[in-house]
């Protein structure tokens, strides 16, 4: 219906939960309510005191429910638009692994076309390729037979190839990398350092070419490292001393313990923290074997423990998180209130992507991107733009 009313809920604003309703037409959020309104002829639903959340935004996502987007097929990439969207993910980046150049322009195809047949699921906002300009030494599950340094040839063919590449993920010490992201920045493409080595001089250098991000915050990552008697800073460091760079989160409850989640909020704060999850085909399956990747070329997983495993156990291999999952345990593990850890999926990625006039929050004139949310932080429904797909 073009006119719905949501009401009887609890609106989650930017800085505080106030008692009201949602009015939307056409798509587009008409009214934010704080008291009872008339709105005739809408089809009126009564949230019975549940939430009332702005859909959440995940910037990095590589599956869920037994398809991966590096199957790079258009089912897969339906399959996990709509798995998330249950969980109340409105908005997602496919995110890609590292792979040879052709499976990547393979992806970048798909994408297009599973875009524009996208019409039930989570809503595609561009494509996020992680890999494969890579540390050796930090690659956690990425396949090393891909990992190599940038090469200008590959790399502009592959920016060349696609409008739809919004965020590259890079290790800024590879040779070559820094001229990458400046090339990067000037298509105003999110440049951000991933599956690093770098010392936190490199870090720096980096940031003044263009990286604005640092990917799974932690996770692959460079910190304090000891050579001889000398003790050198890494990416992490960077992360916490430049209040201007962002930094994403797998706050699964298993990639980073409850202490690191409340430093990094204390120090981040919610301006600059990004809840992600990095969710890969394990995500809604049960316990046991598994692949990340594509199906058939992929890398044999474990599910147990609440992760996805190597085989060995010697690294993760991505989470298998939801993100209304995110949402509980920031809250529970990170001490964060459910404002800011609604802002954290939903108004700081949005400004990261230069969209917050868009989605991210609940004012007038936005996309009715909409999620209800009970007590204990399940998604009992989902609009987006205005349309119930939960």
């Amino acid at each position: 219906m073009n006119r719905i009313k949501l009401y009887n809920g609890k609106l989650i604003l930017e800085d505080s939960i106030e008692q009201g309703s949602i009015l939307i037409e056409n798509g587009k959020i008409l009214g934010v309510e704080k008291k009872e309104v008339d709105f005739p002829d809408a089809w009126e639903i009564d949230a019975k005191g549940k939430y009332i959340s702005p859909g959440f935004i995940d910037i990095h996502v590589h599956g869920g429910n037994n398809h991966d987007f590096m199957d790079a097929t258009e089912e897969s990439f339906l399959e996990i638009a709509s798995f998330h969207a249950k969980h109340g993910t409105t908005s997602m980046m496919p995110t890609s692994l590292t792979a040879d150049k052709k499976g990547i322009l393979n992806t970048l195809d798909v994408y297009e076309s599973a875009r524009s047949n996208n019409k039930s699921g989570s809503r595609f906002i561009g494509l996020h390729l992680e890999g494969p300009y890579f540390s050796m030494n930090q690659r956690g599950a990425q396949d090393p037979q891909y990992i190599r340094d940038p090469d200008p040839a590959e790399y502009m063919e592959i920016l060349n190839h696609s409008h739809s590449i919004k965020r590259w993920s890079i290790a800024p010490e590879k040779k070559g990398a820094l001229a990458l992201g400046k090339i990067l920045e000037n298509k105003g493409i999110i440049a951000s350092m991933a599956h690093t080595d770098a010392l936190y001089e490199e870090a720096v250098e980096a940031m003044h070419h263009g990286f604005t991000l640092l990917t799974h915050f932690y996770s692959a990552m460079s910190s304090v490292t000891r050579k001889n008697a000398m003790r050198f800073a890494g990416v992490v460091e960077a992360g916490y001393l430049h209040d201007e760079l962002f930094v994403e989160i797998i706050a699964d409850g298993v990639h980073l313990p409850a202490p690191l989640l409340q430093l990094i909020l204390k120090i981040k704060g919610r301006e600059k923290t990004i809840l992600i999850t990095d969710a890969m085909r394990g995500a809604g399956m049960p316990e046991g074997p598994s692949i990340l990747g594509n199906k058939t070329t992929g890398i044999p997983v474990i599910l147990e423990n609440g992760v996805a495993k190597l085989i060995d156990r010697t690294a993760f291999a991505g989470s298998i998180a939801t993100a209304n999952q995110l949402i509980k345990n920031i809250v529970i593990l990170g001490g964060a209130s459910l404002v800011d850890a609604i802002y954290m999926i939903t108004k700081t990625p949005a400004k990261l992507l230069g969209l917050e006039h868009e989605i991210g929050s609940l004012k007038k004139g936005m996309h009715a991107d909409v999620v209800l949310m009970d007590a204990n932080y399940n998604i009992t429904h989902t609009f987006i733009q205005g349309k119930q797909l939960l």
